[in-house]
């Protein structure tokens, strides 16, 4: 056997048979073996050369002559060669799989992850397994209280010599600035979709976000044990959503698989489901495209950031799926965007996911998605590219990641309340401005500005849980915040000239006896009704499509669960912008209870103002004045004294004996205090209360109009 050596030297590269070597060799095979580390090298060199001389003692035979010739003639032969494995950090980019789990809200996402977890020896035993608990993905409070995926996370299995990236991503649509920002980093996708409910207005969304990029996508018919389960007609619908949508032939044969991620069952026939995901691994490792790599040269590195994680030790560290090109640990690498200036430095460490963590590598090439650090300044949409040699050679920055625009915002700010300062660490403006631009790290779909006011900042987002969901996630941290009533935002059409404002694709589901109260709650907003229809799955519940003014959508959600009595299951999705309709919407049809003074709220002050309305307040709680105590029971606002006691005499009643019962207040969540806010009020909210309370800068300018 006769050894080919690179340019550099003593490195094997290929290794060809001579046909003396055997007799059953006619025509010159070229190997090729390419490692991270030449160690790794050597040795398969060395037993590819072992296996190679004994191959007439194993009974190996290489393929004939006749067998090789190619469409061109036998003169091509010589030409044939096996393809070139490209290695990635031990595993060759043909064994990888980088997938996106995308759905609907609630159709069983982190679930079908949690099965494909346990089925792939991730826990070393059962009592690990139970220990980790269910939806293991949902790691943070927030998303096991919601019972809601927020952020996407990334995790890697092993089945079958095969390394599957996993993206687990949110289905709300507040949060789609986290599936757009994955889909960077995926080949395909796995669409999950309930087998009852089909496909919703977030699987639209989602849908189209992967077909534009290409993307095969895998079917996954998930919860196919619910008793009304009708997998025919949800295939049918997904067919017609794709056709809808412009997929592509190669898009629309899509492999479909049915599964329930609960029992951690999936099968081709819904009739006949196997006991494990087999089927569902099977589909990924077939249906789902290995990464393409055009090259692996250090001097081709291009590496897309896509995600940003901190880590206490490290500092601030980079995901990425590198397209092009390959890098090592320790490297001079540069951060770069088109139009702007590289940031340089050196990687400290370098990482690929393993199961739920990561394990540091020497090296990874195109197709294995890392984690690195040792450039603080890296940002979400910089390239990282080769910086060796001055980056002379440096290919060029990759497009950054497009995020659609946000829609709705709001204003956080310093608490100026009576009671501010009773119980939070962090009230300054300053740092309420760190924490903010700190957010726009991670959070692609955020946007802060400072406003005129040196203790206000206007946070914008996709939608009104994605900014509460920043806030209550501040307020745990121990900050005081005054929060302003959200509003939508306004754009002008450059072709037209006219202002236009976001509408929303809304989707309810609802029991027949309700759908009229449901529908007049729409159209008092504005909205256009789209379709109208009952429920195909048997459970005499009504379908009604709208159209409707993200500004009429403010707050709608409270009043329709009160109107419906909870039964109400709301869908919405960002549309379009359209014209902007004249005049306001009306949001609330009653006004507020005002305290009418500061103190403290008694038991006599709370009976003689229930009768009133609602109250939000119990006995022996701190108030100031105008402060919202509850809700009127008629239009317009009211002040009450609560803080009321009863004169004592030592005269005795003759119906002393006889109390009035004090009803319960209501407590209103994060959430629902935002919903309620009218544009002259603001939101006091604080580590353990939420006081809401009519806007002071407000009442002055009211005062001044009179």
């Amino acid at each position: 056997t006769h050894h080919h050596t690179d340019k550099k030297g003593t490195l094997p590269r290929r290794l060809v048979p001579s046909p003396s070597t055997s007799s059953n060799f006619h025509t010159p095979r070229t190997f090729k073996i390419m490692s991270p580390s030449w160690k790794r090298a050597a040795l398969a060199a060395i037993s590819t050369i072992s296996a190679l001389s004994s191959s007439s003692v194993n009974g190996f035979v290489a393929p004939s002559a006749s067998s090789r010739v190619t469409a061109a003639g036998p003169l091509c032969m010589a030409d044939t060669a096996v393809a070139d494995d490209v290695a990635v950090g031990g595993i060759s980019s043909d064994n990888i799989r980088n997938i996106a789990v995308i759905a609907h809200v609630d159709h069983g996402k982190t679930t079908l992850v949690d099965a494909l977890l346990r089925q792939t020896n991730v826990f070393r035993d059962s009592q690990q397994a139970d220990e980790a608990g269910e939806r293991v993905m949902d790691s943070e409070d927030q998303e096991r209280e919601r019972g809601i995926t927020i952020l996407a996370k990334n995790l890697a299995v092993m089945r079958d010599g095969i390394k599957i990236n996993i993206m687990d991503t949110p289905g709300h649509a507040d949060f789609g600035g986290e599936v757009e920002r994955v889909l960077n980093m995926c080949d395909g996708v796995l669409l999950v979709v309930d087998s009852v409910e089909g496909p919703k207005p977030q699987t639209r969304f989602v849908l189209d976000k992967a077909l534009r990029r290409g993307f095969k996508v895998v079917v996954v018919v998930n919860k196919i044990d619910r008793p009304a389960a009708r997998p025919d007609y949800v295939v049918d619908k997904v067919f017609d959503l794709m056709m809808e949508l412009g997929a592509s032939d190669e898009q629309i044969d899509f492999t479909t698989v049915f599964a329930s991620g609960l029992q951690g069952t999936s099968g081709m026939d819904p009739e006949n489901l196997e006991e494990d995901m087999k089927p569902l691994f099977e589909a990924v490792k077939d249906c789902i495209d290995a990464p393409t790599v055009e090259s692996t040269e250090g001097d081709t590195l291009q590496c897309l950031v896509s995600n940003i994680d901190y880590d206490n030790f490290k500092g601030k560290m980079g995901i990425a799926r590198i397209t092009n090109g390959s890098v090592k640990n320790g490297q001079a690498v540069a951060l770069a965007q088109p139009d702007k200036a590289k940031k340089t430095g050196r990687l400290s460490s370098l990482y690929v996911f393993d199961n739920l963590g990561k394990k540091e590598v020497d090296s990874a090439s195109a197709g294995e998605i890392i984690m690195f650090s040792g450039l603080d300044d890296v940002e979400i949409g910089d390239t990282l590219i080769t910086n060796e040699g001055g980056g002379a050679n440096a290919a060029e920055p990759l497009p950054p990641i497009a995020i659609e625009q946000p829609t709705v915002r709001m204003t956080l700010g310093v608490n100026k309340s009576p009671l501010a300062g009773r119980e939070g660490k962090f009230l300054t403006s300053r740092m309420i401005r760190d924490r903010l631009f700190k957010e726009l790290d991670r959070n692609v779909a955020l946007q802060v500005e400072e406003t005129e006011s040196a203790d206000k900042y206007a946070v914008s987002g996709r939608g009104q849980l994605h900014l509460t969901v920043l806030i209550e996630t501040m307020r745990r941290e121990g900050f005081e915040l005054e929060v302003g009533p959200p509003v939508v935002i306004f754009k002008t059409n450059e072709e037209t000239g006219k202002e236009e404002e976001p509408w929303e694709s809304v989707e309810v589901r609802v029991p027949e006896e309700y759908s009229g109260s449901v529908i007049d709650l729409f159209n008092n907003r504005n909205g256009e009704l789209q379709d109208m229809g009952l429920d195909e799955s048997g459970e005499s519940m009504s379908v009604v499509k709208y159209l409707v003014p993200t500004r009429g959508m403010l707050g709608l959600r409270s009043e329709m669960l009160t109107a419906t009595r909870g039964t109400a299951i709301i869908d919405a999705v960002f549309d379009s912008y359209k014209p902007k309709i004249a005049g306001d919407i009306q949001n609330r049809d009653k006004g507020s209870l005002l305290a009418f003074e500061n103190g403290v709220v008694t038991s006599f002050g709370l009976e003689n103002a229930q009768g009133r309305g609602k109250l939000m307040v119990k006995s022996g709680a701190d108030v100031y004045k105008d402060m919202i105590i509850g809700i009127h029971q008629r239009p317009g606002d009211l002040s009450v004294n609560v803080c009321k006691t009863k004169a004592l005499t030592n005269m005795r009643s003759a119906t002393k004996g006889i109390t009035v019962g004090i009803t319960a207040p209501i407590e209103l969540s994060l959430d629902a205090s935002v919903e309620y806010l009218a544009s002259d009020e603001i939101l006091e909210v604080t580590p353990s209360t939420f006081r809401m309370a009519k806007n002071p800068q407000m009442a002055v300018k009211k005062k001044g109009k009179k």
